[in-house]
């Protein structure tokens, strides 16, 4: 019975480690993730899209282009924090991003959460596709549907007016479990897909024409979606 206990102990150490958060960002610096910005690869002495000021990530929005986790990741709870200091625009989140520059020579391979002002939780697929309810009322008419320039790439969200007032933090929790995506923003349930073909890779950031700050990217690992 005492080892049956210990072993028990054990198993729940493992279970808890399991799901311990990781901070994709430190606070102090860019360690663990590379830049992919086009225009540094003719230019690089440019300035640099993004970078930290205390203690806090920020998106300066130009020159456009990602900020991309080193290790790629699957089935995890990704915890996001993040605001427009000054004037709205537009920025996402890339989750199983892989082949660089697969889309208008700027987008990784991926499956994007938008953070667009009044338009997070929108997806946007890339070169990657996902499946959701009403597919044709948030997507519009199935003969454009596609994934790469020129075709109805966007999914609208499921709700309106999740956002916070412009320059309050947002909070953005985006779950990914096999082929599925589900994304809550500010504790609203906003977009939900499935059928993904695609369930694993890095996570990426964007530089979209607008400076976001970013204060919290934490990841978990997880068993399942929260229902």
């Amino acid at each position: 019975m005492k080892q049956l206990g210990l072993l028990g102990i054990l198993l729940l150490f493992l279970c808890a480690c399991q799901k311990e958060k990781k901070e994709l960002f430190n606070g102090k610096n860019l360690e663990g993730w590379h830049m992919d910005v086009p225009k540094l690869d003719s230019l690089p002495n440019s300035p640099k899209p993004f970078v930290v000021r205390e203690g806090i990530l920020v998106s300066l929005g130009e020159p456009r282009g990602h900020l991309i986790t080193d290790s790629t990741f699957k089935d995890y709870r990704l915890e996001v924090e993040y605001r427009f200091p000054g004037e709205p625009g537009n920025c996402g989140v890339l989750v199983h991003a892989s082949t660089p520059k697969s889309l208008y020579q700027m987008f990784p391979k991926s499956l994007e959460v938008q953070m667009k002002h009044e338009n997070a939780g929108d997806f946007w697929v890339i070169v990657e596709d996902i499946t959701v309810d009403n597919m044709e009322e948030r997507r519009g008419p199935k003969n454009e549907w596609g994934t790469t320039e020129g075709t109805k790439r966007r999914i609208l969200n499921l709700t309106d007016g999740s956002e916070k007032p412009l320059g309050d933090w947002n909070n953005m929790v985006i779950e990914c479990y096999r082929d599925k995506i589900k994304v809550w923003l500010n504790g609203e349930l906003v977009n939900y897909g499935y059928h993904a073909t695609v369930s694993s890779g890095q996570i990426a950031i964007q530089a979209e024409g607008a400076e976001v700050e970013f204060r919290k990217l934490d990841l978990q690992n997880i068993n399942g979606l929260t229902e």
